[in-house]
């Protein structure tokens, strides 16, 4: 045992690799399938994707684990005599040379080994079991770092136990790319961080900063830490103004049309120093926020395009009864103050759309028309909250609403056969052999691929409400009133904002 079973298994996995290989290169001692032995090596090769993605986690996992043994056991040779912070950096050290990695790379990834082993079970015994990569564990790491314990259990146990009272429901999270999961995670957390949103919004206003750093072949990356509902909306502006220029006499890709529009707005039409007709912001960044959110004249730039934003928040949380988030399309959660004085001062129309306050998805509305009305794509925006193809992050702004069984064939223009695919992923299905599965009331589309597999879609994490303390037993419903009691005092609310 010891050194020598370790070589022998070493041994064994270079051997079943050696075997895989020759199966993807096509020299196994017998083909996929004798009848079609292209189709075969087609399929049997995602088989072959899908068997290393299980690998790849079970050794991801074991990685962790051997690198929390390892620097443990060191700090128990090196004993007292070393101080620990030293120790650490001497164990990070230790582990970048053994994985070829820099000492930032090595010390971010002992840091979430540690996390992993000592706080958080079930994402290990993922990775240990094949159905979570790597990616997905360092998520799962970063975005319980700022929790406690319970808080840290609880965000496991949302996203990873299928019997917890709250299991986020859709695709599982293995299913997700990692890129995806750090959202619906980083919402999770948002909802139910013990420390208030708008504390926490205000300490990332006061770092609000712009950065430069110069790139090769003499290019360099400017970027901007703003207000969430700032960065939205000059992206939606700076998107917008680029398709309006897209046509066959332009060359520029919509990427160039971007960054372009980008210098020619800050470099070209901002005015000269010394100029008196600039908007000047509040001392905490919020002073040009709704006004750059709807496409409002900021700091002298002209405004001929208006940017869309897409705002859902919790009534009682625009009313100022509570702190519950707000979601900004694309974006995520953002403190409810924002969301007011987004509703208040950009917004150019709003829907009433109604929420099960069992669970917080919205109600079912329908049409038997072809035609898909305003409304109903609010709501479609609501329900999916981008692209539903698996993977894809374009936001619901920039989406098509389709029809899942088409008009021609039969389809109604119902929610459940809805979908909001975004411009790429529309034409994919109707240009390849990708399919969208049947939708639902709170469920978007799947898809099912050429080769038939079938991927399950990704569901928002609705909530339901929270009621606010001061409310008695016995208050008005919101629901079987129609809304308008608290319509009433939402327009009087709103109106101290206007």
């Amino acid at each position: 045992m010891g050194k020598s079973a370790v070589v022998r298994a070493l041994e064994e996995i270079d051997a079943a690799l050696a075997v895989l290989n020759a199966e993807v290169d096509g020299a196994g001692c017998e083909p996929f399938s004798a009848a079609d032995p292209l189709a075969g090596l087609a399929g049997g090769c995602l088989d072959v994707l899908a068997g290393a993605r299980a690998v790849e986690a079970r050794v991801a996992g074991l990685k962790a684990k051997a690198a929390v043994a390892y620097a443990e056991s060191a700090s128990a040779v090196a004993g007292p005599v070393v101080p620990a912070h030293s120790q650490e950096m001497s164990a990070a050290a230790e582990v970048g040379c053994v994985l070829a990695l820099g000492p930032r790379a090595a010390s971010s990834f002992l840091a979430t080994s540690h996390a992993l082993v000592a706080t958080l079970p079930l994402t290990l015994a993922g990775l240990q079991a094949g159905a979570l990569s790597w990616g997905h564990a360092v998520v799962m790491a970063d975005e319980a770092a700022g929790l406690d314990t319970v808080g840290a259990a609880a965000l496991e146990a949302h996203f990873l136990n299928p019997c917890a009272p709250d299991a986020a429901a859709g695709c599982p999270v293995g299913e997700l790319p990692a890129h995806r999961f750090r959202v619906k995670a980083r919402t999770w957390r948002e909802r139910h961080h013990t420390e208030s949103i708008e504390a926490r919004h205000a300490k990332g206003v006061a770092e609000r900063r712009v950065e430069y750093r110069p790139d090769r072949d003499g290019m360099a990356w400017l970027s901007a830490y703003l207000p969430a509902c700032q960065a939205s909306a000059v992206w939606d502006r700076l998107t917008s103004e680029a398709r309006s220029l897209q046509g066959t006499d332009e060359p520029r890709t919509l990427a160039q049309l971007r960054a372009d529009n980008y210098a020619t707005a800050l470099l070209a039409t901002y005015p000269a120093p010394g100029a008196t007709n600039r908007t000047r912001p509040d001392s905490d960044g919020s002073g040009a926020m709704a006004g750059a959110a709807a496409g409002a004249v900021a700091g002298g730039v002209s405004a001929p395009i208006r940017a869309q934003v897409l705002v859902t928040v919790p009534v009682f949380s625009l009313m100022g009864l509570t702190d519950e988030p707000a979601i900004l399309d694309g974006y995520g959660p953002i403190p409810p103050s924002m969301a007011r004085a987004l509703v208040a001062d950009g917004a150019g129309s709003f829907y009433r759309v109604l929420v099960d306050p069992r669970d917080g998805a919205p109600l079912e509305i329908g049409r038997t028309g072809y035609r898909v009305t305003g409304a109903m794509r609010a709501w479609l925006r609501m329900r999916d909250g981008k692209c539903p193809f698996p993977g894809c992050s374009n936001h619901s702004l920039d989406n098509d609403a389709d029809h899942i069984l088409s008009w021609a064939n039969g389809g109604t223009t119902g929610i459940s056969n809805l979908g909001q695919p975004c411009p790429k992923h529309h034409k994919l299905r109707h240009t390849t052999g990708w399919k969208p599965t049947p939708a639902g009331r709170n469920k978007p589309p799947g898809w099912t691929s050429p080769s038939g597999r079938h991927y399950a879609s990704e569901h928002q994490d609705w909530e339901p409400p929270h009621r606010p303390k001061q409310l008695k037993t016995g208050a008005t419903d919101l629901i079987r009133h129609r809304g308008s009691p608290w319509e009433d005092a939402l327009g009087q609310c709103l109106s101290a904002y206007g």
